[in-house]
């Protein structure tokens, strides 16, 4: 394996998946949300189905043993999406970028109640401290003098917090299923029928009424599913050239990302209480990774000796 290039590709995708979210925060709520989950799986079809044609037969890609299974990660990814997107409608993308942090300490939680995962104590010390990273940012939202027990809370950006955090646990149980899936199914089955649901479920919304976009929001749009679709394939691509575990600190990345557009695209910079929290679980994060890393290489010395 190369790891270089494997590593070049998940910064790749995390750009990409900053690159989505911040079409979708271009937007600015202008679009019903139902709509813009409808555009940004459907486009997103069309970079994905033309690498399935560069690996191969596309049909015999896409046979699956559990389709129960793929609902369950479609649901719970559509989830994810929904409340996501209107998070930006309240929080700055820089915002919302550090709270899907939560995710993985979500994703934790659930392996061990849903997969009966063996989590040890040091996963658990990170997840609180990734926690008590989560309560640094919340504190950027409230008060003037951002203090946790002020009482005076900015409901607007209150209510994008808790949007970001709903986002969070429905991305984390999609993670878990995931997780399920891979052992049965093949990669681009799992990202085809996901992108295929949640276009049926955005299509379903147009009873509710949507939006005829301006030629502006089109662009936006087509951009969400363009990037959406490329940061998949990446993310997916770069698992060949390395291990999860050497690229999962690299999702971090997506926070430069998103500082970098929000600063010359979106006029909006994060808080120092966001990047103090953002930092906090990062690195509970990356300490999660360093230590699985290096609970394996013992077992394989033990193994060897």
């Amino acid at each position: 394996m190369n790891s270089r290039v494997g590593i070049a590709l998940k910064i790749g995708a995390a750009l990409c998946a900053t690159l989505m979210l911040a079409c979708v925060k271009g937007l600015d709520g202008a679009i019903p949300t139902g709509e813009v989950i409808f555009f940004r799986s459907f486009i997103a079809l069309f970079p994905l189905l033309v690498w399935l044609k560069c690996q191969g037969n596309i049909a015999s890609q896409l046979k699956t043993k559990n389709i129960f299974g793929h609902l369950i990660r479609g649901f719970s990814g559509t989830g994810g999406m929904y409340f996501n997107y209107m998070a930006l409608v309240y929080i700055s993308l820089a915002d919302a970028t550090a709270i899907s942090y939560a995710a993985p300490l979500f994703t934790v939680i659930l392996a061990a109640l849903l997969l009966k995962e063996n989590v040890r104590f040091s996963r658990w010390l990170a997840v609180i401290a990734g926690f008590s990273g989560i309560l640094v940012m919340l504190s950027a939202h409230l008060s003037e003098n951002n203090s946790l027990f002020a009482g005076h809370i900015d409901l607007t950006a209150g209510l994008g917090v808790m949007l970001a955090l709903l986002a969070a646990l429905c991305t984390a149980v999609s993670s878990v299923q995931i997780r399920f899936l891979n052992g049965i199914e093949k990669p681009g089955a799992i990202v085809f029928y996901f992108s295929l649901m949640t276009m049926l479920i955005g299509m379903a919304t147009v009873v509710f009424g949507w939006t005829r976009p301006s030629p502006l929001q089109l662009l936006l749009l087509v951009g969400c599913g363009f990037f959406g679709g490329m940061a998949q394939i990446l993310i997916t691509l770069s698992l060949r050239y390395a291990d999860a575990s050497l690229l999962a600190p690299f999702d971090y990345t997506s926070l430069v990302w998103s500082m970098l557009i929000g600063y010359l695209f979106l006029n909006s910079l994060p808080t120092v209480s966001t990047l103090t929290g953002a930092s906090i679980v990062a690195l509970a994060g990356i300490f999660t990774v360093w230590s699985e890393q290096r609970k394996r290489k013992l077992s394989v010395i033990r193994t060897v000796n």
